[in-house]
């Protein structure tokens, strides 16, 4: 293993934290993209429900184990959305009465 001497910094070159912080984060994790990418999923499963509902009440066909087990994963991915809201928003109001 090689030792490298230590280099002399001038003043000027030294690139700041965000910049730092910035270059060395992944693309896409921040967290409104995750958020997104979260809603986007919650809707599709709600979205796959609906359809399979009204195929079922259409009569186009007649799983309606599929359609029970659909809805009920849209129901749970909606509440889980719902209690992440609740937390971000009471995350919120908490550093917001830190502040004052």
């Amino acid at each position: 293993m090689e030792i490298l001497p230590l280099q002399p910094v001038r003043f000027g070159e030294v690139s700041s934290v965000a910049q730092v912080s910035k270059k060395q984060q992944p693309a896409g994790t921040g967290f409104g993209e995750v958020l997104q990418k979260s809603m986007e999923s919650v809707n599709s499963t709600l979205q796959e429900a609906d359809e399979l509902t009204r195929g079922l009440a259409a009569g186009e066909h007649g799983n309606i184990h599929e359609t029970m087990i659909a809805i009920e994963k849209a129901s749970i991915s909606f509440k889980m959305a719902t209690r992440v809201q609740q937390k971000a928003i009471a995350a919120y109001q908490e550093v917001m009465r830190i502040q004052l």
